[in-house]
């Protein structure tokens, strides 16, 4: 088949699928209204591939099949290619208007995080290598768009998944059966971002496993989004430009879903299953994932910190007020939180460690970027709220200022510098809400791990480091041990 042109991806989307959105059944979501921008957004991805700029960042030639592919089904061989792949999603992300186009990134890490761990598991592990390896030319073949699914919803988390008191078994994914030819599914996962307009999507654990009586949760999968059994209850991101606010000359705008996805004894065949009940490595799994999923957050947020920069920057301005020092000194905080992102992101491809003989973004260094990112958020949205000022909230709306009865007053009252006209004031008001809204400061915080999860790894994995400082400290004071 090879590399899909945009409109094959679009086409291939009416396939039969079950998905809910709004309290209705959507028939096709490439054609739905609301869902169409995720589509569009997804498509991105797609056109860069077309797009003879950014082949080369895009694609990779493959010797064995002789065609080009994706990059992103491509397995890194060292620093320089990770540090492609962080270029790729960055631009990406600054193509699709700030949203990750996802159509093959994270599908990509959860797929090398399933080698690292069938590579870990040694002889037993095998069979799972040959699989995923073997999954992962399909998707070289085809181009086809995939997701992950790894959030559980877990019930009371203070219990592990097979314990008698949670209210049922099936808070998280699990074998219910196993046969000659498969086995058979049964739970839900969340927060799975563009699962409704991918193609398929991996399941994997999405925790540590504390024993044999938990094997049944030790799985990972692919499975196709049509799937008998499968059904998607989906959360809308972000909708259209509302009617109060000014056009931006699209109807949509770039956007995403996240999906509740149900999985009613869903059949998997053994070909698509690269775990099966190995309770041992499910931490192995999660692990890797993680981190190479903070890497690729860290990668998109990139473009958004950017975005954050220019409105701060702007609104500084329509407001008149960006030549005082401090705000001078507000715009300095974004500009480090900006270039401390970047620097750390970066470093993390080349400073690479290796997993199972795949390289991997450096452990610590990626974690720092992403608690950096999420940790220091809201105090930049709130930086960004200070300069805007209370207009952000009780401006009137696009509907006021068409009015022939109120567009005089609000056109003479609510200008600021005078060389800038009060329409682009609200407009880009109108930005800032909907750059700092509060969803995205949900996902921004949560996305790819909470900043305790963050903080967690950084200490986990400096052991080393700690022990090496102590010792240096100890020998400098003459402690003999």
């Amino acid at each position: 088949m090879g590399l899909m042109t945009p409109e094959e991806y679009k086409t291939s989307l009416n396939d039969g699928r079950i998905v809910y959105y709004k309290g209705r059944k959507i028939e096709n979501v490439a054609e739905d209204p609301d869902l169409k921008a995720c589509v569009e957004t997804v498509a991105v991805d797609y056109h860069m591939s077309e797009d003879p700029q950014y082949k080369d960042l895009a694609l990779v030639y493959d010797e064995e099949l002789g065609e080009n592919i994706s990059r992103y089904y491509y397995v890194p061989k060292n620093g320089e290619d990770l540090l492609k792949h962080l270029d790729l999603i960055i631009k990406a992300t600054e193509l699709g208007d700030g949203y990750i186009p996802l159509a093959h990134d994270i599908g990509a890490d959860a797929m090398n995080a399933i080698a690292i761990t069938a590579r870990s598991l040694g002889d037993a592990g095998k069979v799972y290598l040959e699989r995923i390896e073997k999954y992962r030319k399909y998707l070289q073949k085809t181009d086809k768009c995939v997701v992950a699914g790894v959030t559980d919803v877990k019930g009371d988390r203070h219990l592990r998944p097979s314990d008698p008191k949670q209210a049922h078994p099936d808070f998280n994914l699990r074998i219910v059966e196993k046969r000659k030819d498969g086995i058979v599914l049964r739970g839900a996962k969340v927060h799975i971002t563009g699962a409704a307009y991918c193609h398929e999507f991996f399941a994997i654990p999405c925790r540590a496993l504390s024993g044999p009586e938990d094997s049944d949760y030790a799985v990972a999968v692919a499975v196709p989004a049509n799937a008998k059994g499968i059904r998607q209850i989906v959360r809308p991101f972000h909708g259209r430009i509302s009617v109060d606010e000014f056009p931006v000359g699209s109807e949509l705008r770039r956007m995403h879903t996240d999906s509740l996805i149900i999985f009613d004894d869903v059949f998997v065949p053994w070909d698509r299953v690269f775990l099966c009940g190995e309770w041992q490595v499910a931490a192995t799994c999660v692990y890797n994932f993680a981190l190479m999923h903070r890497r690729t957050g860290c990668a998109y947020r990139i473009p958004m910190s950017e975005q954050l920069l220019g409105i701060a920057v702007a609104i500084a301005d329509y407001n008149g007020i960006s030549g005082a020092p401090h705000v001078k000194e507000k715009i300095t905080e974004i500009v480090i939180y900006l270039e401390t992102l970047t620097a750390l992101s970066r470093s993390a491809c080349l400073d690479y460690v290796m997993h199972a003989g795949i390289p991997v973004p450096n452990p610590i260094t990626t974690n720092i970027a992403k608690y950096h990112f999420a940790h220091n958020y809201h105090k930049i949205v709130e930086i960004i709220q200070d300069l805007a000022g209370g207009l952000l909230v009780t401006a009137p709306t696009y509907r006021d200022w068409q009015n022939p009865e109120t567009h005089a007053d609000i056109e003479k009252y609510l200008q600021a510098n005078p060389e800038v006209s009060t329409e682009n004031r609200l407009r880009m008001f109108d930005l800032v809400r909907r750059l700092t809204a509060g969803d995205l400061e949900t996902i921004c915080l949560h996305g790819e791990g909470s900043p305790f999860a963050e903080r967690m790894t950084i200490l986990m994995e400096a052991k080393k480091i700690i022990a090496k400082s102590k010792k240096l400290v100890e020998d400098m004071a003459g402690i003999k041990k």
